[in-house]
């Protein structure tokens, strides 16, 4: 028997954790455990998987800090102001410091720990993003990604990818390029892989990759557009794009595929929301263009968080931020063009991220 540990963040007062059997395909509620107010993003500390960080998504946001022990999951060990308004991710970094990002506030702070990684140091300025008059003047900045000494943020608000790096010490980050995206489109999610910038576009609906741009301000233009909206869609229907993940090639999986969640913010049909399956082909070539690979439905309403995990990352586990469709379990097949469903959990009918532990 193989018994994985899943964490599940959510708009509630609590982080779930459930127990995935991967020998019977069941998957159990192993408990809720208290946390601040409207836990909707958490990641695992990149080196130290017994430390998980929550975002408290208010308008007074914070930051919170927890430990692992098995699938128990302590009581906060720190929590620290994100200084804006509404922080709907967060991000652990290989320096030892958490990225959390303010949506409606404009803002974010790269907050470092102590000598502890479950404590932290509450002396990081903010960093605000400067609105664009282009796209309307708001800023939104909604993930960040590390690559290299860099770290990219994507604006849904100002349709800009801010590349900051640090300017002094622990947690003294700026602004220093940036890698504009077409008006209008609100890049929402990133993703990086072999030289290549996939970015997923709430308000288009679309996927785009281009190279990634010399540091601090080269220019690349996009190779290839997609959309991710399946086909034939509901007249009521209003797509919101929400996530991509790319997993790494393994021996199982040799061909890389990319995975994006559609949200259907109108009225939902019984199939669901769809989870669509991307491959880039003829990289490198004048021919490289982005292909619709299959639209997988999943009966889940407004898909924000979905993460891999397993050997091999084999499976892939979504919920809905809306609904009472819980959470599902799916297996990837055919060397992953295809996701089969393994088993739903339904005892919380809404969650936003997952961790694998």
């Amino acid at each position: 028997m193989v018994s994985l540990t899943i964490f599940a963040g959510g708009y509630d007062v609590f982080i779930a954790a459930y127990l995935f059997n991967t020998v019977t395909s069941s998957l159990t509620l192993a408990g809720k455990y208290p946390s601040g107010a409207n836990p909707s993003w958490v990641t695992l500390h990149p080196s130290n998987k017994s430390i998980l960080y929550a975002t408290n998504e208010n308008a007074g946001g914070a930051l919170q800090s927890f430990e692992i022990a098995g699938s128990v999951l302590s009581r906060a060990v720190d929590t620290v102001p994100s200084d804006g308004d509404s922080p709907a991710f967060a991000a652990a970094l290989s320096t030892g410091e958490v990225a959390i990002l303010n949506y409606s506030s404009g803002n974010g702070r790269i907050i470092p720990t102590t000598t502890s990684p479950a404590e932290f140091s509450d002396n990081a300025p903010v960093i605000s993003f400067p609105p664009q008059a282009a796209s309307g003047g708001v800023s939104h900045p909604h993930m960040a990604l590390q690559h290299g000494n860099e770290i990219f943020v994507s604006d849904l608000g100002g349709d800009m990818i801010w590349r900051i790096t640090r300017t002094g010490g622990p947690g003294v980050y700026s602004i220093t390029g940036s890698i504009p995206q077409p008006i209008g489109s609100g890049p929402r999610h990133i993703a990086i892989s072999h030289n290549r910038l996939y970015t997923l576009h709430e308000l288009a609906s679309t996927l785009t990759v281009q190279e990634i741009p010399s540091a601090p301000n080269g220019t690349s233009k996009i190779i290839s557009t997609a959309s991710i909206i399946p086909s034939n869609p509901p007249a009521s229907a209003q797509w919101a794009a929400a996530e991509i993940l790319i997993p790494p090639p393994s021996p199982r999986f040799s061909k890389q595929y990319i995975y994006v969640s559609n949200r259907n913010t109108g009225v939902q049909t019984p199939t669901g929301d769809s989870i669509a399956i991307f491959e880039n082909l003829d990289q490198g070539t004048p021919k490289e263009r982005l292909h619709l690979v299959t639209q997988v439905f999943t009966g889940l309403d407004q898909i924000r968080g979905m993460e891999f995990g397993g050997e091999d990352d084999e499976y892939l586990i979504a919920g809905g931020v809306a609904g009472a469709a819980g959470v599902v379990i799916y297996r990837r097949v055919d060397e992953g063009r295809g996701l089969a469903e393994v088993v739903r959990n339904t005892d919380i009918p809404t969650r936003t991220s997952f961790v694998w532990v």
